[in-house]
């Protein structure tokens, strides 16, 4: 199942093209807003699933055309993101030490909406394609074996990066300024129940530029699974419903972002996700990857 906020914030299910108004099925679920609405859900899905698919079962829906998708987690409770986790398509000899970071949840952006570039004087605004594992039931301290019995579902997901933000102190731990800026989190369009997804670790991730193919590679590429990943990290701090783990990204394909660029994420099963991109300093950088700029 597809699942999406639309317009003022409506939880719908995507059919066919069309996306259907599930709130009526949800009314029982408590919540204080959209953003705790979807992770009670999460947390109650099985009590909701039947009732929601009979609802989706009985209705048209609206084309996509004519509404507005949001974030499908608006403001998730935490956004953890594991840091160069990949084998950079074998151009590594070992695997990189473990690490990951929290980016801030209210950088979650949506389908149609606009990273804005900070003032912050940053060598380079670079885009990071990414996998991304929802949270379904609590995960603490929890082994590789059983890690897939607490995902809940997948999405797009874009890292957006400010580099060069070290105040001068090369070694200082940056995750922060360079990762966590309004804006900087693009999830979506979907977020896509786990049934649907034969292999997640075996998948292909794009990401273009204005048309142009920047990342293209496959999450077989992982230094350490989606379930090596969500061991360790659970080991270290609880994971809950409606939290998000971002997979990491393979950096070969990492380029700039600027003013007026469109960025667009696609892995099969869950759709496309596209985002602008504003700098009112219109700052410019060479339009080339890290690949191209290491051959050149």
């Amino acid at each position: 199942m597809k699942l999406v906020y639309f317009n003022d914030f409506t939880l719908g299910v995507i059919k066919d093209g069309n996306v259907v108004d599930v709130s009526a099925a949800v009314q029982g679920v408590p919540h204080v807003g959209p953003h705790d609405l979807i992770t009670r859900l999460i947390e109650m899905w099985e009590a909701y699933r039947g009732t929601i698919s009979e609802l989706v079962d009985s209705s048209q829906g609206v084309p996509l055309g004519q509404v507005r998708l949001r974030p499908p987690l608006p403001r998730p409770g935490k956004m953890l993101c594991m840091a160069g986790n990949y084998m950079e398509s074998g151009t590594l000899e070992e695997a990189r030490p473990l690490n990951a970071f929290l980016k801030s949840p209210a950088s979650a952006i949506g389908q149609g909406d606009t990273i804005i570039l900070p003032s912050a004087e940053a060598s380079i605004f670079e885009h990071e394609a990414e996998l991304a594992i929802v949270i379904g039931k609590q995960a603490k301290e929890i082994k590789a074996e059983n890690a897939y019995d607490h995902v809940f579902g997948y999405m797009n997901f874009i890292d957006a990066s400010a580099r060069g933000l070290s105040g001068g102190s090369p070694s200082r731990d940056t995750f922060y300024p360079q990762k966590s800026w309004h804006t900087f989190g693009p999830m979506g369009p979907y977020l896509v129940t786990a049934d649907e997804i034969t292999d997640p670790q075996n998948l292909p991730v794009k990401l273009w530029v204005n048309g142009e193919l920047r990342q293209d590679y496959p999450t077989t590429d992982m230094a350490r699974t989606i379930a090596d990943s969500l061991e360790w990290a659970t080991h270290i701090l609880t994971l809950d419903p409606g939290d998000v783990l971002a997979c990491g990204t393979n950096h070969r394909g990492l380029g700039p972002i600027q003013n007026g660029d469109v960025v667009e994420i696609e892995i099969p099963g869950l759709g496309r996700l596209r985002v602008d991109v504003s700098d009112e300093l219109n700052r410019d950088w060479p339009r080339e990857t890290r690949a191209q700029k290491e051959e050149r």
